[in-house]
């Protein structure tokens, strides 16, 4: 009776320097999303050597509960009317030293955009998406401001100009006639978004 030949062996050698180039392939290839996160400049870890004095009527104050609902200045407010009120608070130009502002005036509301700060305050339950909806409208208060005073002076949108700005691949020449131009603006607009600590109840 013959001899039953075996099943032929198979070269796995070479397997592992396949497995290992097709690994770099896909490290090299693949791209991952980063989350850019917020824009927040922190506070100095050494306090400062005088006291600063701000003013109650330049603190713009908006509360969010665990259920997602908002107090702006003690009231009641939905999120559809937030950024117009956070507008009128920055530009209300009460001590009437800022001439770009068309804002009411009142005495009991902020002096000048330089001077006015939004403090957010959280609940430690509030819901993130929450969260993010109310910092995003009022981050767009600041750009609906900033984009309206940059097509006054400069006849294009700040929000353009500054991703512009940001590009690295925008060449340098242009970088630096931008940033006199987006600098100039945000002085004009100042962002003073304070987060209060959260609260647990």
């Amino acid at each position: 009776m013959p001899r039953r030949k075996g099943a032929p062996e198979v070269n796995a050698g070479s397997m592992a320097d396949i497995a290992f180039l097709l690994l770099i392939f896909f490290l090299v290839t693949t791209t991952i999303e980063t989350d850019a996160g917020l824009d927040r400049m922190l506070p100095p870890i050494d306090p400062p050597d005088t006291d600063v004095v701000i003013k109650q009527k330049n603190i713009f104050t908006v509360s969010v509960n665990r259920n997602g609902q908002m107090l702006v200045e003690d009231n009641l407010m939905e999120l559809k009317d937030l950024r117009e009120a956070a507008i009128a608070f920055l530009e209300n130009g009460g001590d009437g030293s800022c001439n770009y502002c068309k804002g009411k005036k009142d005495p009991t509301s902020s002096d000048n955009p330089t001077k006015a700060i939004i403090s957010l305050k959280n609940d430690r339950e509030t819901k993130y998406s929450t969260y993010i909806t109310v910092q995003n409208e009022l981050v767009g208060a600041y750009n609906d401001l900033r984009n309206r005073e940059a097509q006054r002076l400069f006849g294009r949108d700040f929000t353009d100009m500054e991703s512009e700005f940001l590009n690295p691949e925008t060449p340098e020449s242009v970088k630096d006639d931008l940033k006199e131009k987006v600098t100039r603006i945000q002085d004009l607009f100042p962002q003073k978004l304070s987060e209060a600590e959260t609260s647990s109840n």
